[in-house]
């Protein structure tokens, strides 16, 4: 596949060519047998493990290139490849291949009083475009789930993961090849220009939905220029609510997991909120856990009176993704009380309430309007794998199709089919 990183020379005639490949290939994904789509997944998954030391290699290429740049810790910590996480990646793709094929299942059937037997059979989207940032390891994600569910996939990752999803998109097509599929399945950007992202935008005579990852600047870009179906992902500013029948020592682990098992991740906790009345006993073994982690705590009035090493927080910070050890902290009258501040400052991604009251727990995960919402549990789960989905391409934050984490059923769409008996419409 020749990929380069110099700027496109003419981006509309590159961006047609992946269309016009993406579409020859279409039709044979789209008639897939399941044996082999598995063992393109199989396989894949095989030469990522195998290929560890060349993945590694374009990984320190785009990592040194992301530290002269001044990259965020943050962004690095996404880009950053090592064995686990190679590991994990091609685990990925042998899950997804152990996992049923959507393709031709039966959602539902019925018959008609005319005699007309109408169902409904899962179907791929058709042709996915993915843009993204800092993120390698959505490369094999995307392009498994893709595979799997018959849908032909464009990867256009960011210029700081160019080498690294590169060599992975490599490695997808050669096991493509060795199943007997098109290699054109799985197709990368061949630059970095960012005039490639516009023509695509409105490439609608071959694309079927793009999927932007990334920070909001690429989002808004990508909702308001594309003429293409959008799945949205924005801001992950997902809350932790503790309650005051919550556990202290369970809210005192759950909060410090969901917040600093990995800071950069979408579904980080960002704003801890915690029952006014509950502010005496069950403050400070939480936030004194987060002190010794080494993470920055923000705070209102309340919470400054009784944490002295917590800073005054603004109104910005309860609307901000921070992808960093900081956490923002307020303090809310009850279960209402934080429903109500995660509905006005809150991005309808993940939120968690610890509590051992059944009857507010309900209450939480029945009012608050989140793609996903959780009950004495990390934020940290907000992930398509620990869903059993296999992998993810994203987190939808959408209302339309797709709600939370998007693995392989949420990639297809439906076809009615209708049989008659010579049946006419009177």
């Amino acid at each position: 596949m020749n990929v380069q990183t110099k700027p496109a020379e003419d981006a509309g005639a590159m961006v047609a060519e992946l269309g016009r490949r993406a579409k020859a290939a279409a039709v044979t994904l789209r008639n897939a047998s399941t044996e082999a789509k598995n063992k393109a997944l199989i396989d894949g998954a095989r030469l990522i493990r195998g290929g560890t030391a060349a993945i590694l290699a374009a990984n320190a290429r785009d990592i040194a290139a992301a530290k002269t740049a001044g990259l965020s810790s943050a962004l690095q910590d996404r880009l950053l490849l090592d064995d686990a996480r190679i590991e994990a990646m091609a685990r990925g793709l042998d899950d997804i291949a152990a996992l049923p094929d959507p393709v031709g299942a039966e959602i539902e059937r019925w018959q008609r009083p005319n005699g007309l037997e109408i169902s409904r059979v899962r179907v791929p989207i058709g042709i996915i475009a993915v843009i993204y940032e800092a993120r390698p390891n959505v490369t094999a994600d995307a392009g498994a789930l893709c595979i799997k569910s018959g849908n032909i996939v464009v990867l256009r990752g960011g210029s700081d993961s160019f080498h690294s999803s590169r060599i992975i998109v490599d490695l997808l097509r050669r096991a493509l090849a060795g199943a007997g599929l098109p290699e054109d399945c799985v197709q990368l950007v061949p630059t970095t220009d960012r005039a490639a992202v516009g023509e695509m935008l409105k490439a609608m005579d071959w694309l079927d939905l793009i999927v932007p990852r990334g920070g909001r600047s690429l989002i808004d870009r990508v909702t308001a220029e594309s003429r293409v179906p959008v799945l949205r992902h924005y801001d992950g500013i997902c809350h932790v609510y503790v309650d005051r029948d919550a556990d202290v020592g369970m809210a005192r682990d759950i909060v410090a997991n969901a917040k600093m098992r990995r800071v950069s991740v979408c579904g980080a906790a960002e704003t801890l909120l915690i029952d006014r009345t509950a502010l005496d006993t069950h403050l400070m073994p939480v936030v004194a856990r987060l002190h010794e982690l080494g993470c920055e705590v923000r705070g209102d009035a309340e919470v400054r009176k009784r944490d002295p090493q917590a800073l005054a927080a603004t109104d910005k910070d309860w609307r901000t993704e921070y992808l960093e050890p900081i956490i923002s902290v307020a303090a809310v009258d009850g279960v209402e009380g934080a429903i109500r501040h995660i509905a006005t400052y809150g991005s309808q991604h993940t939120e968690s309430i610890v509590t051992n009251n059944a009857r507010t727990a309900e209450r939480f995960l029945r009012e608050v309007d989140s793609a996903i919402v959780m009950h004495n549990a990390s934020t940290q789960f907000a992930d398509g794998a620990e869903f059993g989905l296999g992998a993810e391409i994203g987190i939808s934050t959408n209302r339309m199709h797709a709600r939370g984490p998007v693995g392989l059923v949420e990639l297809t769409t439906y076809k009615n089919i209708v049989r008659g008996k010579g049946t006419l419409r009177p």
